[in-house]
């Protein structure tokens, strides 16, 4: 499986995708710089966490009119999947490819922990390796990750069933203590309408390997893996 990061200035998360990637596949991914203009043939693009062009004016502003990001787009629209990690959600949100914003944190601070998600919906490219209600550990490092969208929206994010994750506690309830920066409706990672662009605020890349504390994050590159393969 031909997988391609993108890696923009103050990039910090791309050489974990990388890692987890290759582990999965068994190849290590292309990696493109910002300013290229063009792509790779590839089965899947990531576009990682970390704080492109330093979070200046808005996060993942700037990144999301990087020359590179045109071809992203395009590749999207033409059905390759897309995940976006942390500021790599932001920089999707910023370029269309996700409908809603991110916002500060509510509680104007960074953070940066462990959170619970809750796996709301497995038929996914991404989220096949898990099951329906499976509550996961995965680390969360923002300062910019309050997701907030119209009523309008929302509503059709849940009717159309684009909510992938959802902030909840170790038994799986969304309640606001287990919100840990105010998203709306306890958001944590949303698909597109097709199904084949993934946001997320928590990083699956940092729990990939039982020597980084946990393994639930590698599921997901290990089904990502498995479907375009097959």
């Amino acid at each position: 499986m031909p997988a391609a990061v993108i890696v923009f200035p103050g990039s910090n998360c791309d050489r974990d995708v990388a890692v987890a990637l290759e582990a999965a596949t068994g190849r290590p991914p292309a990696m493109v710089w910002h300013q290229e203009s063009s792509l790779p043939q590839c089965d899947l693009i990531v576009v990682p966490g970390g704080f492109s062009y330093g979070d200046y004016l808005r996060s993942g502003a700037m990144a999301a009119h990087s020359p590179i990001l045109r071809t992203v787009i395009d590749r999207a629209h033409a059905g390759t999947p897309v995940l976006g990690i942390c500021n790599g959600f932001q920089i999707l949100a910023e370029a269309r490819l996700l409908p809603g914003v991110l916002m500060r944190n509510a509680s104007l601070k960074f953070v940066c922990r462990d959170v619970d998600l809750r796996v709301e919906r497995t038929d996914t490219i991404f989220t096949s390796g898990y099951a329906t209600g499976q509550v996961l550990r995965v680390p969360i490092a923002h300062h910019d990750g309050n997701y907030f969208t119209d009523a309008e929206t929302l509503q059709r994010l849940e009717d159309g069933g684009q909510i992938a994750f959802r902030y909840c506690d170790s038994d799986g309830n969304v309640t606001a203590d287990a919100n840990p920066n105010g998203s709306i409706a306890n958001i944590a990672g949303i698909l597109n309408a097709q199904g084949n662009v993934l946001g997320m605020m928590p990083h699956p890349e940092r729990l990939a390997e039982a020597l980084l504390g946990g393994t639930d994050g590698a599921a997901m590159f290990g089904a990502l893996a498995e479907a375009i393969a097959a």
